[in-house]
């Protein structure tokens, strides 16, 4: 009996370390995050594990890990009809609210989901159902009385960049035929791109490509960005340093996932983390360090005592071999000013506790130079991810509070 209170004593010992992880005072519902970092983290170890094996890519069993999970926070509304389809050879999964009364053309928004790259998406291979981003597009095709297109993307490491963006634009340039827009009682001047992380990189990718093309410029509405990934420049901003060992996306992990889009070498990630792959004798990055300044496009209260990180000498190899890390079509925010000029009014919502939340705040600056019309909304309390976690058990008070955000800011502007 003692040895038994023992090991019981041990095991729980053991939990506790695994699952505890120091978090700043004010970041929402520390906790349920400990405890979803923990769950995320065994995730990862399990795939890592079966790929290991020699059994799959350890991408391909941690989507299927994420996708189970997803399942049990499916949600599916009476008020919105759901339909699984394909735009011109892209699968996508189109929610349709209903038309307000006197209204026979809906708006309508086109949503390209987070995940790396790589992940929160399911394959042909699983249900429908499955799909993790759900309860999000069912809320929004209900409280927007709107036609909500989900775009399901390849994914790494089926395909690599830049095959994800040409999935999204091709899914984007068949929805907006005429005859698509009447088949769904789609309003061809209210439509909005949007996205998150991965998937606003996507978003912002796709309206910079639309702005340059006299013939797509004015099919886009709005744009609206979710703690959006958009530059592979610097991993040592403000956000980056702040938040290094952060739930749910540390520096590492977004770092791999760059590499896994590109097909690169993971053993360039150590180097990256410490911006080698852009020092100063990379003379490729030379001409682009102005426009990701982010002494001046970030505000002090973000800034704080944080100094830039910019080796003098670096690993030139890097750039070499991974010129698509600073490619604009993968990293928005080094898009030229004349580029930026065209973009639609756009809303941008950032995380305190993300890495990626410099990146928001320095394209909403950038944009603003630009004379675009932007809504930066920020949480002090929120993290990476947030927005989709907003069903038991993952039920995060903060992402209720930046999903209804950003729908009220949709509804009042789109």
């Amino acid at each position: 009996m003692r040895s038994s209170c023992v090991l019981l004593a041990a095991l729980v010992a053991l939990a506790a370390y695994y699952v505890y992880i120091p978090l700043p005072g004010s970041i929402a519902d520390p906790w349920r995050l400990m405890l979803l970092d923990a769950t995320f983290r065994g995730a990862q170890q399990v795939s890592h594990l079966i790929h290991s094996l020699g059994l799959t890519h350890h991408l391909l069993a941690l989507n299927f890990i994420i996708v189970s999970f997803g399942k049990k926070s499916a949600w599916s509304s009476p008020r919105v009809k759901v339909t699984d389809t394909d735009f011109d050879g892209v699968e996508v999964r189109v929610f349709e609210g209903a038309a307000k009364p006197g209204e026979p053309l809906r708006r309508s928004v086109l949503y390209m989901h987070g995940g790396g790259w790589a992940l929160a998406s399911a394959s042909t291979c699983w249900s429908p159902s499955e799909r993790y981003y759900d309860a999000l597009c069912t809320a929004m095709a209900e409280e927007l009385n709107a036609v909500i297109v989900s775009i399901e993307y390849r994914l790494v490491p089926r395909v690599y960049f830049p095959e994800q963006i040409h999935d999204v634009v091709r899914a984007t340039k068949h929805f907006l035929q005429p005859e698509v827009l009447q088949k769904y009682s789609v309003d061809p001047g209210r439509i909005a791109v949007s996205g998150d992380s991965a998937g606003g990189n996507l978003a912002a990718a796709l309206v910079q490509q639309f702005s340059q093309d006299v013939n797509l410029r004015n099919k886009i509405k709005l744009q609206a960005l979710i703690y959006p990934v958009l530059q592979a420049l610097d991993f040592n901003t403000p956000s980056y340093q702040q938040n290094a060992n952060t739930p749910i996306l540390p520096q590492s992990v977004m770092v791999k996932y760059w590499v896994y889009y590109f097909k690169g070498n993971c053993d360039f990630v150590q180097a990256m983390m410490v911006n080698n792959h852009t020092s100063l004798d990379v003379q490729e990055a030379a001409s682009l360090r102005a426009l990701l300044n982010w002494t001046a496009l970030l505000p002090a209260s973000m800034t704080k005592d944080y100094k830039p990180v910019w080796p003098p000498t670096g690993d030139a190899r890097i750039i070499r071999e991974l010129p698509q890390l600073l490619d604009v079509r993968s990293a928005p925010l080094l898009a030229a000013h004349e580029v930026l000029q065209h973009l639609p009014k756009t809303y941008i919502l950032t995380c305190e506790h993300d890495v990626l939340r410099d990146d928001g705040i320095m394209y909403a600056k950038r944009l603003e130079n630009a004379g675009v019309e932007v809504t930066l909304d920020h949480f002090e309390d929120g993290f990476h991810g947030c927005m989709i976690f907003t069903s038991w058990p993952t039920n995060f008070s903060v992402g209720i509070r930046t999903r209804n955000s950003y729908i009220k800011w949709l509804d009042q502007n789109l």
